[in-house]
């Protein structure tokens, strides 16, 4: 479907007549297994990008992250490999979606493989921070999509572990994320190396920027589908400024994480998130980092101790 000749975009609004996953397209194999899961009626996001996505088109979706965007794409993919009736040779999956973190890589997982696997195909993710034998082997395997972050996934290219020629469908989620991260030019390599007759579904918070430059690249025609304002309003968030002298700001900073219930504290620096998180657990208040440096088993045993209540805080990097 893609092509590099066009930039131009349509923008379409879907009537909100649309009440379930199969008027959007989606087959009844996958609509009974969401229906299973406790998911019946789609999202905004959902009901307006399956139409076009279901359909073949390139697309590109703006919604918050929360909105359901993951399965907006996540459908099409499948459907999409399904349909081919053709086995996924070694090393070479057939789709593919790149987002910027590990974290989101298994957060995609989650909601990928349930789907993948009702319709008899297999999904793995490829990041970095951990081994990549078990990544390899997978892909050896024949798995038929690939979720990965852009460093590891151009690593294991380099080293001739995988290909991306005969990729039907390319996703791209947090586009935005990516670009503020500097991911941009690795994309950019990768899409390259992926059929230009393949679907493209690019999701992202915004669109605009280096984004636009993407598009207008490796998306042929595409559809736009905005379910958010670019400026979506946050309406249940209250921001305080506190302006504070230097040698005041860590004693500050101890008396509000103290009072605080569960909280995420930013810092501009890894090694300042590790210093604050070890200055407030040895002032009592239990803490956790989270930040590049970690590798992957700490940050997801950071996280489970935040998510579980065992501590309440967590310092990261932004």
């Amino acid at each position: 479907m893609s092509s590099s000749s066009t930039g131009a975009t349509t923008s379409r609004r879907v009537s909100s007549a649309i009440t379930t996953f199969v008027e959007c397209g989606v087959p009844d194999v996958l609509a009974v297994h969401l229906s299973k899961a406790g998911i019946s009626t789609p999202f905004p996001i959902q009901s307006a990008t399956l139409p076009d996505s279901l359909s073949g088109r390139d697309v590109l979706g703006r919604g918050r992250t929360g909105s359901g965007k993951t399965l907006a794409f996540s459908l099409p993919l499948v459907v999409r490999l399904a349909s081919e009736g053709r086995r996924t040779e070694r090393s070479t999956p057939r789709g593919l979606v790149l987002v910027p973190t590990r974290e989101l890589a298994n957060q995609v997982l989650a909601v990928v493989s349930p789907l993948a696997q009702a319709m008899d195909l297999r999904a793995t993710v490829i990041f970095g921070g951990v081994g990549q034998g078990p990544q390899v082997k997978a892909l050896q395997s024949g798995t038929d999509i690939v979720i990965a972050t852009p460093g590891r996934l151009e690593d294991l290219i380099k080293q001739g572990h995988c290909r991306l020629d005969a990729v039907s469908v390319t996703v791209l989620d947090e586009a935005d994320h990516m670009a503020d991260l500097g991911f941009l030019p690795a994309v950019t390599r990768i899409l390259k190396l992926t059929p230009t007759r393949g679907q493209r579904l690019l999701f992202s918070a915004t669109l605009d920027g280096g984004i636009n430059v993407l598009v207008r690249k490796f998306l042929s025609d595409p559809v736009t589908h905005s379910v958010d304002p670019v400026e979506a309003p946050v309406s249940t968030m209250v921001h305080h400024v506190m302006t504070v002298d230097h040698a005041d700001k860590s004693a500050v900073v101890h008396d509000l994480a103290g009072g605080m219930g569960r909280a995420v504290l930013f810092t501009r620096t890894k090694h300042g998130a590790k210093k604050l998180a070890k200055q407030l657990t040895t002032a009592g208040i239990p803490a956790v980092e989270l930040h590049g440096n970690l590798g992957q088993t700490a940050r997801e045993r950071n996280l489970s101790a935040f998510s579980d209540g065992a501590v309440r805080l967590v310092v990261a990097t932004d």
